[in-house]
């Protein structure tokens, strides 16, 4: 078949079902981070889809679907919550839950970890090392498989690690380490 017969939208779906590969294949989250995909998920499920459903559902039955916008977003609306419920459950399936509050007190930097470190120029900044699929940089947090915390994974405070920039490569000093206190 020509490309010139092919829909847009035919491939659009596969889009966000591919699951990021980390090194090793592995998911690290934290609890929180699991519980909050896991609540977006079954409010997917159990809310949205359904109201999407009925309201496709409803649509349909006003004549022609062709020119009809109700039915035809919601359709569209339909496949995003179903490309997203795919991703969620495969995200979910490869997860493993790391707490970080089990290195509580280790000066070494593991996943989970809050770590200041100062760059060449003496630039201090912090960040905390988190899941792919929680890691809101906005908040400071970063993946664990960016490439500033692979820099800084395993290192332990007053090291200097190595930073591969489109620059060159930058130094970076580990000034500080926490994790969160233990659940009582």
């Amino acid at each position: 078949m020509s490309k010139a017969f092919t829909r847009e939208s035919d491939h659009e779906d596969d889009e966000d079902t591919a699951v990021p590969a980390a090194p090793g294949g592995k998911n690290y989250v934290t609890r929180t981070g699991y519980e909050r995909l896991r609540r977006e998920l079954l409010s997917l499920i159990d809310d949205e889809r359904p109201k999407v459903v009925e309201a496709v559902h409803w649509a349909a039955r006003n004549g022609d679907r062709s020119e009809n916008a109700e039915y035809i977003y919601g359709k569209k609306r339909l496949r995003e919550i179903d490309r997203r419920i795919r991703f969620l459950t495969k995200r979910l399936e490869i997860a493993e839950v790391v707490d970080p509050s089990a290195h509580h007190g280790s000066d070494q930097v593991f996943f989970g970890a809050t770590v200041t470190y100062a760059d060449e120029s003496g630039r201090e900044t912090t960040i905390t090392i988190m899941g792919t699929d929680e890691a809101e940089s906005a908040q400071g947090q970063v993946s664990w498989v960016a490439p500033v915390s692979r820099a800084l994974l395993k290192a332990r405070v007053g090291d200097v690690v190595k930073l591969a920039v489109p620059g060159g490569v930058q130094e970076l000093e580990v000034l500080e380490v926490s994790y969160p206190a233990p659940a009582a």
